[in-house]
């Protein structure tokens, strides 16, 4: 069945995105029950909705657009008031962190393949797929895919059921530091400075954070400038080393993906800049505002593809499977941050690295105002995009 707006509908489809983008920040800084769920949840759900609906298409160019230019604007623009050596000390911790959550989908997607053998064809090789995906991202799922011949009919499917799973992993992930439990039970020193800071009557927490500030028309310039310059050369140079770099033999592969990645470039020249230039870019007001509203309308898009009917008809069984990595990954990750004294923060940020990748984690470190670990989990966040290939190759043939 059509949408009621078509997928090259552009006007129409940026229009929503845009605007369910600005409402969901009005409303969470109007409303304190808005902000207490956030507006990265309802930018989200919104979407869900209205495309289970069929008001809006689950694939367009619109949407594709979204991840090859908002984000990477949105990335460089919240990156320009990072300090790379206060990244290089805390990002030590998050490694650890992140390569335990990384065990953690291994042993899932193990569990979740021995609970539904024999009742989901060709597991071994979704098993390797969502290996690779929950631990780097879409371009591991893609090349596991490959890398095990696994049909067509197969893959689409399985695609469909990571994708309304990440909608509900997503929405359950943002509510995790409101729930008692986990503030009982771990540290949140990135929760406490957020709402540490005073609140005045008649203001929520996001409205708070957000207060107004003087922003003149040479700082938009220069922000919206000197990003599309920084993403213009570092996007070069990604494809540049990505074609020069063979990858006849497993170390020059590693390289290959490591040097090749444009989010890795993007964070790595930002964070130069902004470390050589820092009097220039840390003063440069507006970028915060600009990149985070960027990160919102990417939210919306994040919930766009989750089929509900999809799933029902096609593919119930592997949204079970999917659901049993990811719960286990998360039990993993929380479980060993409890163990080995990680705050909530880090937990959080390194099981969202590990499923949703380094572009969700820093997303969602940008919702919740955690800014001290928007670059940490960009950086190691892309090392999954290195070692899921080789992790997902690792569990499918031991599965086969």
């Amino acid at each position: 069945m059509n949408s009621l707006i078509s997928a090259d509908n552009t006007w129409v489809l940026w229009a929503f995105l845009c605007g369910w983008a600005a409402i969901s920040i009005v409303l969470e800084q109007k409303y304190n029950w808005a902000s207490k769920i956030t507006g990265a949840i309802i930018a989200l759900i919104g979407a869900l909705v209205l495309s289970n609906l069929k008001i809006i298409p689950t694939e367009s160019p619109v949407y594709d657009n979204v991840w090859s230019y908002v984000v990477p604007l949105a990335i460089t623009l919240l990156l320009y008031q990072c300090n790379i050596k206060k990244i290089w000390k805390e990002s030590g911790k998050l490694l650890i962190i992140f390569f335990l959550s990384a065990a953690g989908t291994m042993i899932g997607a193990i569990v979740g393949f021995k609970l539904l053998q024999g009742k989901i064809p060709y597991l071994a090789e979704v098993a390797a797929m969502m290996t690779g995906s929950y631990i780097g991202g879409g371009a591991n799922f893609a090349a596991m895919s490959a890398a095990f011949d696994t049909p067509g009919d197969v893959v689409s499917a399985t695609v469909v059921s990571d994708n309304l799973l990440m909608a509900l992993y997503f929405f359950i992930l943002i509510a995790i530091p409101s729930m008692s439990f986990f503030r009982k039970h771990f540290l949140h020193p990135h929760v406490d400075e957020v709402e540490g800071q005073e609140i005045k009557e008649g203001e929520t927490a996001a409205s708070s954070y957000w207060t107004h500030k003087d922003i003149s028309l040479k700082d938009l310039a220069l922000s919206i400038g000197s990003a599309f310059v920084i993403v213009a050369v570092s996007t070069s140079i990604a494809s540049f080393l990505s074609s020069a770099i063979p990858t006849s033999n497993a170390f020059l592969s590693i390289l290959n993906t490591l040097f090749g990645n444009q989010y890795l470039i993007i964070t790595t020249v930002t964070m130069i800049c902004a470390s050589i230039f820092s009097n220039f870019f840390s003063n440069l007001g507006g970028a915060q505002e600009i990149g985070t509203y960027l990160i919102y309308i990417f939210f919306v898009v994040i919930g766009v593809p989750a089929s509900i009917q999809s799933i029902i008809m096609n593919s119930p069984l592997l949204l079970v499977f999917c659901f049993v990595v990811v719960l286990i990954n998360m039990l993993v990750t929380f479980i060993c941050a409890k163990l080995f004294k990680f705050n909530l923060e880090e937990a959080i940020l390194a099981s969202n690295a590990c499923i949703g990748g380094p572009t969700t984690a820093a997303a969602m470190a940008v919702s919740k105002g955690w800014t001290k670990l928007i670059a940490p989990i960009m950086l190691i966040g892309t090392l999954g995009y290195v070692i899921g290939n080789y992790c997902g190759i690792i569990v499918g043939n031991f599965l086969m």
